[in-house]
């Protein structure tokens, strides 16, 4: 007996990737009802060690009622697989079509210094973990498994996000690279892309931002692959990366240029897109350039 995927129903096609993890919940509650009401169609969630990212999924499931709310990602070190399956049941059990898993394997610096944990090789690890999350007894919330989706930046993992799960999740690529992800996936197969954003304030200060949010990605080796991947070099991966790599990740400029690195994503295949704002600092509030966004969208 399988366990089928219950169907996705995002309410629309962009949405919001935010750390809410340095924020108390209740008020991360709140800001979760704005985007939900500012017609945004999702909220996804980094799992960076400080919170759970499935309690804080219950959070805002329960404070929204159209909102999806995924996992962006779960870290598979963090939990073993049949925790990850029942729970993530549980929660689609409870909001049909409004719980998306993000799963991925985090960063060996991360699982092997911070974890005291062994990173291994991380495509085995994820297929090995998705084929224990399988065996979970389909009569465990029978019908009721949300769709998974992987933070797949190489082939084999954009191969496998197809294979044992149902999509893929990408963080920091171009729109280029979302259409080569679609062509590895095919068609049917949930593709949603992160795009980060820098509004307000003059050009000079965007960029400053998009230093330094790519600045603490430079030195974790997954994302320099991938990068290299995308057609960047190695000087482009000096510390805070070069202004080359800046403009190609973050969108910049007015609100409508901004509002157009998203767009570009579902011209190249996305299904979804989260909206990353980027600010100075991880407790920077980020509704009031959500709230321009959703002007420049039309949402």
């Amino acid at each position: 007996m399988t366990n089928k995927t219950v169907k996705v129903d995002f309410p629309g096609r962009i949405g919001v990737w935010w750390n809410s993890e340095p924020w108390p919940i209740r008020d991360a509650q709140n800001i979760a009802r704005e985007i939900e009401a500012l017609g945004f169609g999702s909220l996804f969630m980094p799992e960076g060690g400080g919170k759970d990212a499935l309690v804080e999924s219950a959070a805002f499931l329960a404070a929204t009622d159209r909102l999806v709310v995924g996992t962006g990602i779960a870290n598979i070190h963090y939990r073993i697989p049949t925790p990850a399956e029942t729970g993530a049941r549980t929660l689609a059990a409870l909001h049909p079509g409004r719980f998306v898993l993000g799963l991925g394997v985090s960063h060996a610096p991360f699982v092997e210094e911070a974890m005291k944990g062994t990173y291994g090789k991380p495509l085995a690890r994820m297929r090995t973990y998705l084929e224990r999350m399988n065996s979970v007894p389909a009569e465990i919330e029978e019908g009721a498994r949300p769709a998974r989706v992987l933070a797949a930046l190489g082939p084999k993992m954009i191969e496998l996000s197809g294979e044992l799960a149902d999509g893929a999740h990408p963080y920091l690529v171009t729109p280029e690279q979302t259409a080569a992800t679609r062509t590895i996936l095919g068609p049917g197969k949930w593709l949603v892309p992160e795009q980060s954003v820098a509004i307000g304030g003059d050009a000079e200060d965007q960029l400053r931002r998009a230093h330094t949010h790519i600045g603490f990605y430079v030195g974790l080796q997954n994302y320099r692959n991938s990068w290299l991947r995308q057609g960047f070099d190695e000087s482009d991966l000096v510390p805070g990366g070069s202004d080359r790599l800046a403009r190609a990740l973050v969108g910049m400029g007015t609100t409508e240029q901004a509002a157009a690195s998203i767009t570009a994503h579902l011209d190249a295949g996305a299904d979804h897109v989260v909206v990353q704002i980027v600010g100075d600092g991880a407790t920077t509030d980020p509704r009031p350039a959500l709230r321009e966004l959703a002007n420049a969208l039309h949402l």
